[in-house]
Order: structure tokens, then C-alpha cells, then sequence
């Protein structure tokens, strides 16, 4: 639910943006509608970054030690990139705030919406492979609710956009928004340094645990008993070496 929670909030800010900037950009530095959509663009090199970083995301994923009981890369590596798009998300957004009226040059706020952009990408996918690797055979449950409440915040918090600008000024509904960001950046944190203590104590994940494990275990069976239809794939009558050989 923490995660569900966080991944929710920044979602909602996100789409609350959708509604901040025709507010700053057209009704407070009165741009035509049509050149507000180029405000955007700064949201969207920000994705693009993170997108062409993916190599070294990778890499740094890839760097984690592995889990010494299954020999794969532990789930919690791809928190290691949540946490970094975690600070990126309310810098992006507090640059923004202190920089979207018309006293500061319009390029201000459009760029800070590139390490926006960047932190809510690396945000959505990462946490999102993380719902995947941790939950294995139960990642479409895990997925669809993330999903639920994600879609719920996201399609109500905007609702409350112009109220909350107009109530308080684009300065600080922008950081108040920052500042919930900020609030919750933690969260990324406590999963990245004790995820795997939580997984222990789930039993959904135990039993999805020993379910895999079992699966692998019939897998292995039938690949040493020359059961060629457990892979699929690979014809029935077919030796050791070439079975090898097409599986690599």
C-alpha cells in the first residue's frame, strides 16, 4: 500500500501539471493556447533522457549483488532508480514553482520541467518492474491494483487544480506540491534498504515463491528425463547437445 501510495501521489501531481500550466502560461503570461502546448516540451525531453540513459540504468541495476539463495539480481535493485527520480520529481517541481511568473524569463520553468519529466519516467517504469520482479506469477494482481488507485488519485486530484491555484498563488501550490513529494520520498528509500525483510514477512509472496520454486523444480525434472514437450519450442526428437544449443 506505501508503494501504491507513492507511486499514486506523484501520478496525480503529474497530471496535475496538466491543468498548472495552462494556468501559468496562458492566464498568468496570457501565451495563446496553442503555444501553451510547447510548455510541455520540457516535460517531454525530460522522459526522453531517461529513455536514452536506459543503458546505464541498466548497468546500475545490473551492479547490485546478487541473491545468493536464486542467483538473479534482487528486486530491490530496480529501487536503486526510483530513489534517484525520487529527488528529481519535487526539485523539478519547486524550480517550477519559483520560477512560473512572469518576472522570470519563460525558459525557467520550462526547463525545470526536464528533471520532472526524467524522475516521473524512471519513476513509472522502474517502480513498475519492481511490482514485477517482487511479485513473479502474481504480477498482473500487483500491477492492476497499483493501476486502480494510481488512476483514481490521478483522475481526481487535478479536479482541485484551479481552486488550489487560485487560493494560493502559482508559488506555492507549486511547492506545496513539491513539499508532498519531498514528504514522501522516503518511501523509495525504506523499500530500496529493507524491501527484502519485507518480502519475507508476506506470506502472497512466500507461496508465490514456493510456486516458482516448484514450477523450476517440474522443469528440471522433465529437461533431465528427456521430456522434450516440457520446452516449448524445440522438437520432440532431438539430442542433449542440440537441445543445449537451440535453448541458448
Amino acid at each position: 500500500m506505501f508503494w501504491n501510495l507513492y507511486i499514486a501521489v506523484v501520478y496525480a501531481i503529474l497530471y496535475l501539471c496538466f491543468v498548472a500550466y495552462p494556468i501559468v502560461f496562458a492566464g498568468d503570461r496570457g501565451w495563446q493556447l496553442g503555444f501553451v502546448g510547447l510548455a510541455y516540451l520540457g516535460i517531454g525531453v525530460g522522459s526522453l533522457i531517461t529513455i536514452g540513459l536506459e543503458p546505464f540504468i541498466r548497468k546500475l541495476i545490473n551492479s547490485h549483488k546478487r541473491d545468493p539463495e536464486t542467483g538473479r539480481i534482487p528486486p530491490e535493485a530496480m529501487v536503486s532508480v526510483v530513489c534517484i527520480a525520487s529527488l528529481c520529481v519535487p526539485i523539478g517541481e519547486l524550480i517550477f514553482a519559483w520560477t512560473c511568473t512572469p518576472n522570470v524569463t519563460w525558459i525557467a520553468p520550462i526547463l525545470a520541467g526536464i528533471p520532472f519529466g526524467a524522475g516521473n519516467t524512471a519513476v513509472f517504469i522502474y517502480a513498475s518492474n519492481y511490482l514485477v520482479h517482487r511479485y513473479g506469477i502474481y504480477a498482473a494482481s500487483a500491477l492492476a491494483g497499483n493501476s486502480v488507485l494510481r488512476s483514481a488519485l490521478g483522475g481526481t486530484l487535478p479536479l482541485a487544480g484551479p481552486k488550489l491555484y487560485a487560493t494560493l498563488g502559482p508559488h506555492w501550490a507549486s511547492t506545496l506540491l513539491s513539499l508532498l513529494e519531498f514528504a514522501l520520498v522516503p518511501i523509495p528509500f525504506v523499500f530500496y534498504r529493507y524491501g527484502h525483510l519485507i518480502r519475507k514477512k508476506s506470506a502472497l509472496i512466500a507461496r508465490m515463491q514456493a510456486d516458482q520454486e516448484k514450477l523450476e523444480a517440474k522443469k528440471k525434472r522433465n529437461y533431465e528425463s528427456g521430456n522434450e514437450k516440457a520446452i516449448p519450442g524445440i522438437p520432440e526428437k532431438i539430442s542433449q547437445a542440440q537441445r543445449k544449443s537451440l535453448e541458448v
